[in-house]
C-alpha cells in the first residue's frame, strides 16, 4: 500500500514539471526564440492599428477590432521586461486563445512550427529571481535551436503584485 502511494506522488509530481510534446509556433523577441502550443493560436495577423486603453498595465499596449471582435493586446518584449524596439516590417501579432478568452501577443517575427517530442523538453532551470523564467512551462530541443516554450496562462492572467498597487484596486481577501 506504501508503495502505491510513493508511486502515485512521483507520477503527480512529473505531471506538474513535464508538458506533453506537439506542434509549437516559434517566434522571436530579439534574437531569443520562444514557442508557443500551436493549439493556443488562433490566427497570426500583421500589425495594425491598436488603440491604446488608459490607465492599463504598461505592457498592454490597448486593443483592435479583429472582424468585429474587440481583442486586447499584449507588448511581449514589455510583459518579459525586454528592452522596447521600433516595429518593423516582420512584427506582428499572434492571436491566442486561452479557455475562452483572446488576447493578441506582439511579437517581433514569426519563426516555424516546429514538432517538439516530449522527450525534447527540459524543466525550466532555475534562473534566479529573473521574471522572464515564470512566464516558461519547458525548455524545447528542436533540431540544433533550444526553444522557451512560453506558459499561456500564466503570461496572460498572472498579474504582478504592482499592477494591483497601481491600479488602486484591494486584492480580495
Amino acid at each position: 500500500m506504501e508503495d502505491t502511494a510513493v508511486k502515485e506522488e512521483v507520477k503527480n509530481t512529473e505531471d506538474q514539471h513535464q508538458i506533453k510534446g506537439g506542434k509549437f509556433l516559434s517566434f522571436f523577441l530579439g534574437k531569443e526564440e520562444y514557442a508557443i502550443e500551436i493549439l493556443k493560436v488562433q490566427e497570426i495577423i500583421g500589425l495594425m492599428p491598436i488603440t491604446p486603453v488608459p490607465r492599463m498595465p504598461e505592457y498592454i499596449r490597448g486593443v483592435l477590432n479583429l472582424r468585429g471582435k474587440i481583442v486586447p493586446v499584449m507588448n511581449l518584449r514589455s510583459r518579459f521586461g525586454l528592452q522596447m524596439v521600433e516595429d518593423t516590417d516582420e512584427t506582428c501579432i499572434i492571436v491566442v486563445q486561452e479557455k475562452q478568452y483572446l488576447m493578441g501577443i506582439v511579437v517581433d517575427k514569426v519563426s516555424e512550427v516546429a514538432d517538439i517530442q516530449t522527450e525534447q523538453i527540459e524543466e525550466v532551470p532555475s534562473l534566479g529571481a529573473g521574471r522572464q523564467s515564470d512566464y516558461l512551462s519547458g525548455i524545447g530541443k528542436a533540431k540544433e535551436s533550444v526553444k522557451m516554450i512560453m506558459d499561456v496562462e500564466k503570461v496572460l492572467f498572472d498579474v504582478p503584485d504592482n499592477v494591483l498597487e497601481n491600479s488602486g484596486s484591494v486584492a480580495a481577501e
